[in-house]
């Protein structure tokens, strides 16, 4: 029997399209943001250290930037041409499947890494962020299709929300792992070392339970997902051709359209700094940090993580309710002007207790401006059938933000420390706050 397709606006269809973010948000948690940088680290013998690779020697921490800004690089030019594609054949559940799938891999692949096969190991990490990262185009573009302009915000904030819940739950499982890898099988000897060893692979076991999570939640998202808008064509050798049609067609609505022309510049220079502090904190914190012991330093940054997730369920409620009091624009410049204190207050924080003190401001404001930044474009796109094409263009600027961010912020760091580097991001949310107060209020 053919099954019933949800309405839009219907309670079972926006759950399915949320609970995405709860199958896909443990990679940004574990891979991202926790246990894979303590991993990286824990592989060199010190903090000084350098790594070679593709030719170069360099910092560690330079060297998973430069993978990370150019895997965001392959991430921009890929989107457009895929949501064309996407919205040429009618069929978006297609391509979120599949890169779903090419995620998962990645981190399962993970569990493989090491310095002796360094640029093998850093393309299972690059295939993880591709495959997230385009996800992510096909999954925000569903949100005008699934729900109506009142239920963005709203919907939007509770997407995040469970995600930050639900990777919390994963992450103290791999806490509980790494901490006390005797009590989940991991061989432990007398031994200092052998200790250390145990940690490590129940670092690597836990890339797997990465991987497995985001396949099998991410199966209730894909059943009840609609596949696409209008009727699926046949795929020919004009359909790259019409990608690119697409991707020039809005880009000259958008030109024409002011209001949301301003909006995607600022959100173009906010969120480069947003994202780049994302992926950079638990590198800063295990390098610039002045823990006890190798202990302290695993359990404070990933403690520091669990803070973030957990505020950051009671930051995206809060926004969205603020939002809906003073507007989206206002809203999101005050979470900005929060930004650039946490950027003065990071560079002078030397302390363990400073710094989940910053994590926790960190969270209250980091789901919150990336659910407040996603609907806000949403509630204001023009009447189409081809969101795909119009999201294809907010990723692809989030996108390209993202790798001049890590850029600039590689570049800092090689040349001097990563203090510097993040002070630097102070200027972009500054200069996010000045266009955001450029949007027209009508």
């Amino acid at each position: 029997m053919k099954r019933a397709r949800a309405k839009k606006g219907s309670a079972k269809l926006l759950n399915a399209w949320a609970f995405y973010d709860w199958a896909n948000s443990v990679y940004t948690l574990t891979i991202s943001s926790s246990i894979f940088p303590i991993f990286y680290s824990s592989l060199f013998l010190s903090n000084d250290q350098l790594v070679n690779a593709f030719g170069f020697e360099m910092k560690q921490t330079v060297l998973i930037t430069l993978v990370t800004g150019f895997a965001f690089l392959c991430v921009a030019i890929l989107s457009p041409i895929l949501s064309g594609i996407a919205d040429f054949v009618g069929n978006k559940i297609n391509f979120l499947k599949f890169f779903c799938y090419l995620g998962s891999a990645g981190c399962i692949g993970l569990y493989w890494f090491s310095l002796q096969h360094i640029q093998l190991s850093m393309f299972f990490y690059f295939i993880g962020l591709l495959g997230y990262w385009c996800s992510l185009v096909f999954y925000n573009s569903y949100l005008p299709d699934i729900a109506f302009k009142n239920q963005q915000d709203a919907i939007s904030a509770k997407g995040f929300s469970l995600g930050y819940f639900g990777s919390v739950l994963l992450l103290i499982l791999n806490l509980l792992m790494v901490m006390f890898p005797e009590f989940f099988g991991f061989y432990i000897g007398n031994s200092p070392e052998s200790y250390a060893q145990a940690k490590i692979e129940a670092m690597r076991v836990s890339f797997i339970t990465v991987g497995l999570w985001w396949i099998f939640f991410s199966q209730y998202t894909f059943a009840v997902l609609p596949k696409g808008n209008g009727e699926a064509r046949k795929v020919t050798k004009k359909v790259i051709i019409n990608g690119f049609k697409e991707l020039k067609l809005v880009g000259t609505q958008l030109r024409n359209n002011l209001w949301l022309k301003r909006y995607l510049w600022a959100f173009f220079v906010f969120s480069m700094a947003v994202q780049t502090i994302m992926l950079v904190a638990v590198y800063f914190g295990e390098k610039e940090i002045l823990w006890v012991d190798d202990n302290e330093k695993t359990l404070g940054l990933i403690g520091s993580i669990l803070i973030i997730q957990i505020v950051a369920i009671l930051g995206a409620v809060l926004t969205s309710k603020a939002s809906y009091v003073f507007g989206n624009i206002k809203t999101l410049i005050g979470i900005n002007i929060i930004w650039m204190c946490l950027c003065l207050y990071a560079y002078f924080m030397r302390t363990p207790m400073q710094f989940y003190l910053c994590a926790g401001f960190v969270g209250l404001v980091m789901g919150g401006i990336q659910a407040l930044a996603r609907s806000t474009y949403s509630k204001k796109l023009p009447k189409t059938k081809d969101t795909t094409s119009y999201f294809s263009f907010y990723e692809f600027t989030e996108k390209i933000g993202i790798v001049i961010g890590m850029f600039i912020f590689s570049v800092i760091d090689q040349m001097s420390t990563m203090r510097n580097a993040i002070l630097f991001l102070f200027v972009f949310f500054l200069l996010g706050v000045v266009l955001l107060l450029r949007v027209p209020k009508k």
